[in-house]
């Protein structure tokens, strides 16, 4: 009765005019960013991050959920029309669907990459919902050994699953680490590593980071690689699949949903991988694998499905925990830090109508995606003919007056311009910036857990590993380093990111 309870809560509170607004808004701006090509969903909720700050919490947090799960709908336009993902995890979906378009089928890939969202988000919506209780009734049990041992969980397959090297993904974790250092000491007042600038004694600011890495790099890396798009088709027609391709996408969508709904909690890139992987799965189970790259249902239906079921279960960790699981997330967390609120489990308990409101949400916003997408197909494929050199200017300018109206510092302009010029360093040494963000995010927290169980322990180190909790969570942290540096492994995983090259 709990969760019919708590679900009605999170409806009427979704459901109201203003939250479905931003509901609305937050889908579509989703579906936009990820019909264009080198933009984001990460990026893009750096940009809109000032903004959340003018709005309700539950409004915010609404609105940048369907930003992202609504980009994981629009990559997969392009992916189909074009050949050309707008998500990373829509790269596999360009395999099949766009052999499907060359036959005249692109209507056809279109509805099976829009049901298959629709079913996977459904399930995966509710089980945000079924797990959300017990997780929060674990997480209140949870001291700072256990915290600090979970966010190193947290850090660790955040390497494991970065793109490119190891090492290099364990540099970011620690540049990201250290950068979270930055202002005044917790328990002495000292600053730190301000370089002498009094408007760094709170530490950096997270917008202003997150805008640099992840926007201002993309934009110009954008600029340098600049690709000439051409359309495939102008008109898109026979949108609804037959009653074969039905039977073909049945069981692809199930397992695919089950695929993403487990890698989707995973710290990284749970979305992506579980792409991969469904895709994987679906080629060795087949009876016919020489039609996978050909058109093969299947190779759609699966990985959407499973991208999709990735991006929703992600929540569970944000929203339970307090913990990112990966770079939207992480920003997520920021949004919730810039209106007050404490991430973690204590938000269930404190601010119940959010925290329901926000996963009540994910359904009502994945409903809209089928209902408005298909339609305003011909729209989206014609903003794919905008040059970047006009939309670059006005994404700039956005980024810029939002950062200052934060805190009216102009110190954050400065760190914009500076960290985008690292993140695009980054781009070009092939270090995958993520780990950085979540490094940054965590750092502060890791810290902070870290000195509280030592204080409370009297100094005693055995404490991470005497208790019980603390300690299984080091050894699974230390279980999957040891096992991405395997061989098999090593080689596995760079095959799995090799869209990234």
């Amino acid at each position: 009765m709990d969760l019919i309870s708590n679900l009605a809560l999170g409806f009427a509170t979704a459901a109201s005019p203003a939250n479905l607004l931003f509901c609305l808004i937050g889908v579509l701006l989703g579906t936009l960013i990820g019909v264009l090509p080198g933009i984001g969903a990460t990026a893009t909720i750096a940009m809109l991050l000032p903004i959340t700050f003018q709005l309700e919490p539950v409004s915010s947090l609404i609105m940048l959920a369907g930003i992202y799960y609504g980009a994981q709908y629009g990559g997969s336009t392009t992916a189909i029309l074009i050949n050309m993902p707008g998500e990373s995890s829509s790269a596999v979906t360009a395999i099949d669907g766009y052999q499907m378009a060359r036959k005249g089928r692109a209507g056809a890939a279109l509805s099976i990459a829009a049901l298959g969202s629709f079913f996977a988000g459904t399930v995966s919506t509710f089980l945000v919902a079924i797990f959300a209780i017990p997780l929060t009734a674990l997480a209140l049990k949870f001291g700072a050994a256990e915290y600090f041992s979970l966010m190193i969980v947290g850090l660790v397959s955040s390497i494991a699953l970065a793109h490119g090297s190891i090492v290099k993904a364990l540099a970011m974790v620690a540049l990201g680490l250290l950068l979270g250092l930055v202002g005044t000491d917790i328990y002495t007042g000292t600053p730190r590593f301000t370089l002498g600038i009094r408007e760094y004694a709170d530490g950096l600011n997270f917008v202003a980071v997150a805008v640099g890495v992840f926007g201002i790099a993309e934009i110009l890396r954008n600029l340098e690689s600049e690709k000439t798009r051409s359309i495939l088709m102008a008109k898109v027609t026979g949108l609804w699949p037959t009653r074969d391709d039905f039977r073909r996408m049945v069981a692809p969508v199930l397992r695919g949903t089950a695929i993403g709904s487990a890698l989707g909690i995973l710290p990284g890139g749970g979305a992506i991988l579980a792409a991969f992987a469904s895709y994987t799965v679906e080629k060795r189970i087949s009876s016919t694998p020489q039609e996978f790259g050909k058109g093969a249902i299947a190779g759609v239906a699966g990985p959407e499905s499973a991208n999709n079921a990735g991006a929703q279960t992600s929540f569970i960790p944000l929203l339970t925990l307090g913990i990112p699981a990966n770079p939207v997330m992480a920003l997520m967390v920021g949004a919730m830090i810039i209106q007050g609120i404490v991430p973690g489990p204590n938000v269930a308990v404190e601010q119940p109508a959010l925290f329901w409101g926000v996963i009540a949400s994910m359904w009502i916003g994945n409903l809209m995606l089928v209902v408005l997408n298909l339609p305003l197909i011909g729209l989206w494929v014609k903003l794919l003919t905008i040059p970047y050199y006009v939309l670059f200017p006005i994404i700039m300018a956005f980024c810029s007056i939002g950062v200052y109206s934060v805190n009216s510092n102009v110190y954050d302009l400065y760190a914009v311009a500076f960290f985008g010029f690292v993140g695009y360093l980054l781009v070009k040494l092939r270090c995958e910036p993520a780990p950085l963000l979540l490094g940054f995010v965590l750092g502060p927290l890791l810290e902070e857990n870290l000195r509280r169980a030592m204080i409370l322990s009297r100094g005693d180190p055995t404490t991470f590993v005497t208790r019980p909790i603390s300690a299984i969570l080091l050894l699974i942290a230390l279980a999957v380093l040891v096992v991405v540096f395997l061989p098999s492994v090593k080689a596995k995983r760079e095959e799995v990111f090799q869209e990234e090259d």
